[in-house]
């Protein structure tokens, strides 16, 4: 993994990351997104965009100076609907004719129990949803997405969101925010799942990879430790809030306090929602229990 100090792109400068695969960084560094969000050009004529990133007008002008003498944008593929990933979509669309490519709308892929939430009012909190984002073309768990001189297979990788994919292309992965090497990726329900967000790393681990390109910052060049890494973290949290709850019930605010004591208070309310959804996770596990309407500030109590 690369030490995040390590990673100082220019923003809106086309880097050659190997041949047929560029990355052009948005100017949108924030605690959220690090250095910005991640936009990928793979292809030699016909070129697929992922990502194009936020509605930013010098973002989207970096992206079309990138397209060189005989080159198009044939595909632009978005992989999932967060404010920092999916709203340039529509307009790189229509300034170049590509059509767009995802697993859904911002509610596609929602696993039940998150459904239910929705209906009775828990709302995300973290990073913004983009709740106008429309493909046109809807792409489904397995499917070959093809361009001239390119392959990249669709992977269905909800956690962080419902919608959100993975692209494999050979032994390389844009695994998006999914799995980044500067930092563990928020979940953050009803829009995020923790026990999404577990099946799809153990997935993910399942296979052998090369590299992975991530939404937010640099390639992470050991996937399979950093992947171990993912899981063993989620679960010592988990142990670590199974151990709270053992003393007395909680809230996830109050859990956030007592567990994230080294986080900068601005990354406390992203901390928060984390916690939130290890205790959703460990509620449809049958090791703790909301007293009271599930919510996200009811105490959880832990099960014997």
């Amino acid at each position: 993994m690369q030490a995040p100090d390590d990673f100082n792109p220019v923003a809106g400068v086309a880097f050659e990351l190997e041949p047929g695969l560029r990355r052009i960084v948005a100017p949108n560094p924030s605690p959220m997104t690090y250095r910005g969000t991640n936009t990928y050009l793979i292809g030699e004529t016909s070129l697929a965009v992922i990502d194009p990133g936020p509605a930013l007008p010098a973002h989207l002008d970096a992206i079309l100076a990138a397209v060189g003498s005989g080159q198009i944008i044939s595909h632009i593929i978005v992989t999932h609907s967060h404010l920092d990933h999916s709203p340039l979509a529509a307009e790189l669309s229509q300034r170049t004719g590509a059509p767009i490519y995802a697993f859904g709308n911002a509610t596609a892929g929602r696993s039940t129990i998150m459904a239910e939430l929705t209906a009775t009012g828990l709302v995300g909190g973290g990073e913004g949803i983009d709740t106008a984002f429309r493909p046109d073309i809807i792409v489904e768990d397995g499917e070959m997405i093809t361009g001239d001189g390119w392959t990249l297979e669709v992977i269905h990788t909800p956690g962080h969101l419902g919608n959100h994919i993975a692209l494999a292309w050979g032994d390389a992965c844009f695994t998006a925010d999914h799995v980044m090497g500067w930092a563990s990726s928020l979940v953050s329900p009803p829009d995020g799942d923790l026990t999404d967000f577990m099946t799809s790393c153990h997935r993910l681990r399942a296979r052998q990879w090369r590299v992975f390109h991530p939404g937010h910052g640099a390639p992470v060049t050991d996937p399979s430790a950093r992947l171990d890494w993912l899981i063993a973290h989620r679960t010592s949290r988990e142990q670590a809030i199974l151990e709270e709850l053992a003393q007395s019930p909680a809230t996830a605010h109050q859990l956030a306090q007592r567990i994230y004591t080294t986080t900068p208070q601005s990354l406390l309310p992203a901390a928060e929602r984390n916690i939130l959804a290890h205790l959703i996770d460990l509620f449809g596990k049958f090791q703790v229990a909301p007293i009271g309407k599930l919510t996200a500030d009811v105490a959880f109590r832990r099960l014997p």
